[in-house]
């Protein structure tokens, strides 16, 4: 399920723009694996393999996460690179919702930033409205309640996208 994800955070900062997320020179790619293999790559060289390695992440950013250009390859780039979701302070309203489009959950959450440290995991249930962040032991630290996605947003999620989920809905239509 989408709406449901745990895995180990990547603590970013405020104020990620796009061109942290996927540098331009990587934009004449559109494959999200080719795509992956760059994201991050000014501020974390190996976070492709870093991220694969561990099962995919979570990323906990702080304020203005995905400022910048509206291109949608950041949000390919960071699933390409096996990010389960993105949880941050706030957000740029066009990276957010390129999220919702491209299938990849996100989350406004005050005070995350504050909470979440390296070594940490974190579990995002946007069908039932939190977050929780657990110590490297396992332990819960805090949990955070967050609105619960409507239920036609979790099934946008949930088809991995707005175009999977308009071609599904278009095919039942039929």
């Amino acid at each position: 399920m989408v709406g449901k994800v745990r895995a180990k955070a990547v603590k970013l900062g405020d104020n990620i723009d796009t061109d942290v997320i996927i540098p331009g020179r990587y934009l004449i790619y559109t494959d999200p694996e080719t795509l992956g293999k760059h994201a991050l790559e000014p501020i974390i060289p190996n976070f492709y393999e870093m991220s694969k390695k561990m099962g995919g992440v979570i990323i906990v950013g702080g304020r203005n996460f995905g400022m910048g250009s509206s291109r949608e390859q950041a949000v390919v780039a960071l699933k390409g690179a096996g990010v389960k979701a993105v949880v941050a302070e706030s957000f740029a309203r066009i990276f957010y919702r390129n999220c919702i489009n491209q299938g990849l959950p996100a989350v406004a959450v005050k005070g995350i930033s504050e909470v979440v440290e390296e070594g940490d995991e974190v579990e995002v249930d946007l069908e039932n409205g939190y977050v929780r962040v657990y110590d490297s032991e396992g332990n819960l630290k805090k949990e955070f309640e967050v609105p619960k996605l409507p239920p036609t947003m979790l099934e946008i999620l949930e088809s991995g996208g707005l175009v999977n989920y308009l071609k599904r809905k278009l095919s039942v239509a039929k």
